[in-house]
């Protein structure tokens, strides 16, 4: 059994049947004996993105977990701690808090992004063939 986190983006692309999620993360996120989990962290970019105009999606971010049969992982001042403390390859809070979550609750990052690599946190590359 594998525990999965999902970045923002790969959590949206899962929620369009996007083809950009690659067959090997879509597989290991279809897989019901793995765990996948949707950080707070991502509910909250999302409605920042929303409310800024850089992204369209319309619903409930809370609903679209439940509906895909996905685990909540909210946001603990443990976690808020090592993202602050993370080196600063990536920039992006919600990205580090991500990573931060991963790193602490054990979970492999799914995501597309080139700047986690330099973190200390298991990614599977979500566009990976």
């Amino acid at each position: 059994m594998a525990l999965l986190l999902l970045d923002t983006h790969v959590f949206l692309w899962w929620l369009r049947d996007d083809p950009k999620l690659g067959p090997k993360a879509r597989a290991a996120i279809a897989d019901p004996a793995n765990a996948v989990f949707v950080s707070a962290a991502t509910a909250w970019e999302i409605a920042v993105k929303r409310a800024s105009g850089k992204l369209e999606a319309h619903g409930d971010v809370v609903e679209w977990i439940a509906e895909s049969d996905f685990d909540e992982l909210a946001i603990e001042v443990d976690h808020a701690v090592a993202a602050a403390e993370l080196p600063r390859h990536h920039t992006d809070p919600f990205d580090r808090m991500l990573v931060a979550q991963a790193q602490l609750e054990e979970l492999t990052l799914v995501a597309r992004d080139d700047a986690l690599e330099r973190y200390d946190v298991e990614l599977l590359d979500a566009a990976a063939q």
